[in-house]
């Protein structure tokens, strides 16, 4: 029985044994088995690619992580306060305009500050602090999250270590440099930190080197906004400072009272939520009244100018102009400079009263809730209130004796002056003008307002408009730029050709290219206010172009001069054509769209020579004014940074035009008046009728006859035929050659 058992047990076994062979052998054979071992031989070789791949990313994500901090600075910084000495600027009267400073601090250690100080700044900025090693995951993934959905302007998640890493990088200059890179490499010397420091020394190096609007650490902001230590700071001081980070100038409660206190109030909501403070505490600490010290209120003078200054000043010493004390003189007028900011937020407040402005005022905006306006801004280029900027040239040297770049520099610091992009509208048409009179065309040119259309290939016939849409007939090209007369600046932009007048207004200081089509003759380019002032010093000098300067020179501490700046002039025009150019300028003022707001209102004195053009774009979408003297180029500028209509009628002459005379006018007040503009030897004077452009006759309507100024052979030959009694235009009075 064993033996037979065994038999079939041992059998059997060589049965199933060799059952399985042989399906083997079979399915190897047959042609669904070759597809199992052809599937199987796949799944095999994607996954030793798959591991392979693997193998290699994660490789180069380890030598990326490695070698991300290559350049990253030592850990051992954020101890090092070694002495520095801040760069110093100078306006042109010697006066003390502002001080260039990273560091400028008061160090104190941990010790000697209460618990609530630091706890109100771990509240708000960093609730998980002790518990992370340098980076907050959480906070990052949601702060990445924020930041597909809606990019840039989302709130950061960097943790206290990590801004602490950030202030540590010599590019931190530059706050708004928030690319991916950076914030890996913020990270990787986040962790470092956690590993070589305590988390109260980490702390206590955060507090001291932390940005207060212009002063660093916790103790100088003390001492600047409460005068006194940080260890006296009660509980509504401390969270009132732990509220100011998170956007400096935003939150200075010098300068945004109501906003300070509004975060102020949310930091101790914070801390009560948090456990690190009584709810009665808190509560007790929001209705606590603001009060700063006696002499606390520090206003930078011309912000938009020092930083433009700043900038030109990093681009050619690096970091040294926040270490080595050097003394920059620029050429800021002091006094006109408070000219033009009074004047030009007087005028923002007109528009925001006007009775056809719709738009959300200034005063309204200040009243959002906090972070609201930072977050629909893209970084300050476009806030949502009506904005302007203003620009004052020695019309000589191109110094730049005034510059208002925006409305507030603690909203927004983009300068509109010298980075916005913006459509100058009839401000252009003078280079249109100036290439008719250097081709030999004369200002007494007749060309017919009327109806006008342009062949548009592959569109619609291309139809300019006036900004009445109304047309005037048969002007003289004086009596058209006076008028800012549309159809007949496309017209002349034609006869001259695209490619003239774009090059006119290159050589004469517009340095953006202006593309060659028809609009371009009415200012439909985009160009930036700076190139707008530079190209009228080429009228204000008869001719030269001169470049802006801001800066004299610069020394270093101890009196050497290591660099000095040049007047760069260059004559771009002949004498003859340029005066000619600017008498039709002075006609605009006088006789045009610039009368009212320059001669009546503000009482430029008529012994004072004033020439200009004024400019509206579509829909009222952009207000312009270059008013120029002898001495003075200005130009203004009131839009949205968004554009849009600023109220329905807005124009040049009535919104922009008052800024620029208000300061003309003021100059005048304490500066002797300049002689007019000397007239060119070579320039033919000739008495014309100025509805034909002829010769006037004895016939023709005494308010019809004007000199004009001819370059010589440019002047008319033949007599005036509209009127008198064998007028071969009779009944047709104004009508002219076309």
């Amino acid at each position: 029985m064993r033996g037979s058992g065994k038999r079939r047990g041992g059998g059997g076994v060589r049965r199933r044994r060799g059952g399985r062979k042989a399906r083997s052998k079979t399915a190897g054979r047959d042609k669904t088995g070759r597809r199992v071992w052809a599937r199987g031989w796949l799944r095999t070789a994607a996954a030793l690619f798959l591991l392979a791949l693997a193998g290699l990313m994660g490789g180069a994500a380890w030598r990326g992580w490695t070698h991300l901090c290559d350049a990253c600075p030592s850990i051992a910084q954020i101890y090092a306060f070694e002495p520095k000495e801040a760069t110093k600027l100078y306006a042109a009267d010697g006066s003390l305009l502002a001080e260039l400073a990273i560091e400028r601090r008061t160090p104190i250690r941990m010790e000697d500050l209460p618990r609530h100080v630091y706890n109100a700044f771990i509240a708000v900025e960093d609730k998980r602090f002790w518990g992370h090693v340098g980076v907050d995951l959480w906070r990052t993934t949601k702060a990445f999250g924020d930041f597909v959905l809606q990019g840039y302007g989302a709130a950061g998640g960097s943790s206290i270590t990590q801004q602490l890493a950030g202030n540590m990088f010599q590019g931190s200059v530059d706050r708004r440099d928030i690319t991916v890179r950076r914030k890996l490499r913020e990270m990787r010397v986040a962790i470092d930190l956690e590993r070589a420091y305590t988390k109260r020394e980490i702390l206590e190096a955060y507090l001291n080197q932390i940005n207060f609007d212009g002063v660093f650490g916790v103790q100088a902001a003390a001492e600047r906004y409460f005068g006194k230590t940080a260890s006296q700071l009660n509980l509504p001081e401390a969270a009132l400072l732990a509220a100011i980070p998170r956007n400096p100038a935003g939150y200075n409660p010098i300068r945004r009272p109501e906003r300070a206190i509004g975060r102020r109030n949310l930091v101790l909501e914070l801390m009560a939520a948090q456990g690190l403070v009584s709810r009665e505490d808190a509560e007790a600490a929001k209705a606590y009244p603001l009060e700063l010290a006696r002499g606390a209120r520090i206003e930078r003078e011309a912000p938009y100018f020092v930083e433009w200054v700043r900038q030109r000043l990093y681009n050619r010493y690096g970091t040294d102009i926040y270490e080595k004390g050097l003394r920059v003189y620029t050429t800021l007028d002091p006094d006109l400079q408070a000219v033009a900011d009074s004047a030009l937020l007087a005028q923002l407040e007109w528009v925001d009263r006007h009775p056809a402005f719709t738009e959300v005022t200034f005063e309204e905006v200040r009243a959002w809730p906090p972070d609201s306006l930072y977050q629909v801004s893209r970084d300050g280029a476009e806030m949502p209130y009506v904005q302007g900027m203003f620009i004052a040239l020695d019309a000589a040297t191109g110094d730049v004796r005034a510059m208002v770049g925006g409305r507030d520099f603690g909203d927004s610091e983009f300068n509109r002056a010298t980075q916005a992009i913006r459509q100058p509208g009839s401000v252009f048409k003078p280079f249109v003008y100036t290439t008719a009179i250097a081709s030999g065309i004369p200002a007494s040119e007749i060309i017919y307002d009327q109806p006008y259309y342009l062949e548009n290939v592959g569109g619609d016939p291309y139809a300019p408009s006036n900004f009445d849409n109304d047309f005037k007939g048969p002007l003289t090209l004086r009596r058209a730029l006076a008028r800012s007369i549309n159809v007949v600046a496309v017209k002349l932009g034609q006869r001259v050709g695209e490619e003239s007048f774009a090059q006119m207004a290159e050589r004469m200081g517009v340095s953006s290219r202006v593309p060659r089509v028809p609009s371009a003759a009415i200012g439909s380019t985009d160009l930036r206010p700076i190139e707008i002032a530079t190209a009228y010093t080429t009228f204000a000098n008869v001719g030269v172009r001169v470049s802006p300067r801001s800066i004299l020179r610069v020394e270093s501490k101890d009196g050497r001069v290591l660099w000095e700046s040049r007047v760069q002039r260059e004559r771009v025009l002949e004498p003859g054509i340029a005066w000619i150019a600017q008498s039709m300028l002075r006609d605009a003022v006088d006789r045009g769209t610039g009368t009212l707001a320059v001669r009546s209102r503000y009482a430029i004195p008529f012994t004072v020579p004033v020439a200009g053009k004024t400019g509206t774009t579509n829909d009222a979408t952009n207000t312009w004014f270059v008013g120029f003297t002898p001495d003075l180029v200005t130009t203004t500028w009131i839009g949205f940074d968004r554009p849009r209509r600023i109220y329905r009628g807005a124009t040049g002459g009535g919104t922009a035009a008052p800024v620029g005379a208000a300061v003309l006018a003021h100059y005048y007040e304490t500066h002797p008046h300049p002689e007019a503009w000397e007239r060119p030897e070579g320039l033919i004077e000739r008495t014309v009728d100025e509805t034909t452009g002829l010769l006037a006759t004895r016939w023709c309507p005494i308010e019809l006859s004007y000199v004009e100024i001819y370059l010589e052979g440019t002047e008319p030959t033949e007599t005036c035929d509209a009127h008198g009694p064998w007028s071969v235009r009779s009944g047709r009075p104004g009508a002219a050659r076309r």
